[in-house]
């Protein structure tokens, strides 16, 4: 089996529903990925532990999944230098923009490439497209997706 190229975080099981697709999506592109539930607030060992191993884990891009105060992908960017993705989760009172607006208002120099609330497709294309970059497989599944979605 191929080693994992993108490591799912969430921060709790409730968001499991949710988040579960971005793994599926991945594998209809060929890529293998890991998932783990990681809370930045309950768990910041077990968290910071999976962000600094998975370089050596042959990961090359994260997704981070959080909803309300939506800290998860910014406590994932501020210990590593791959590529994070943000994806804020509906989650509140306020539907999710309060995670929006965490997930994308990092401070200049730790940024987190933000897809749409509950944007769990985009963000396995995005991580996809980033690994795409350096991997013609990825690329011609990416390219044969789009041809699918034109035909439709």
């Amino acid at each position: 089996m191929d080693k994992p190229k993108v490591r799912i975080l969430i921060g709790s099981k409730s968001d499991l529903d949710t988040c579960q697709p971005i793994q599926d999506y991945l594998m209809e592109l060929g890529i293998h990925s890991d998932f783990y539930v990681s809370s930045a607030h309950r768990n910041p060992e077990k968290t910071v532990g999976l962000v600094k191993s998975a370089e050596q884990d042959g990961i090359q891009v994260i997704i981070a999944c959080a909803g309300m105060a939506a800290h998860l992908p910014g406590v994932v960017a501020s210990h590593t230098t791959l590529p994070v993705i943000g994806v804020p989760l509906k989650g509140s009172t306020l539907s999710g923009e309060d995670a929006l607006f965490s997930i994308v208002q990092m401070p200049p120099g730790i940024p987190v490439a933000t897809v749409a609330i509950n944007g769990v497709k985009n963000a396995a294309i995005l991580a996809a497209q980033i690994i795409a970059l350096k991997d013609s497989v990825v690329k011609e599944n990416l390219l044969q997706q789009r041809k699918k979605m034109a035909e439709s």
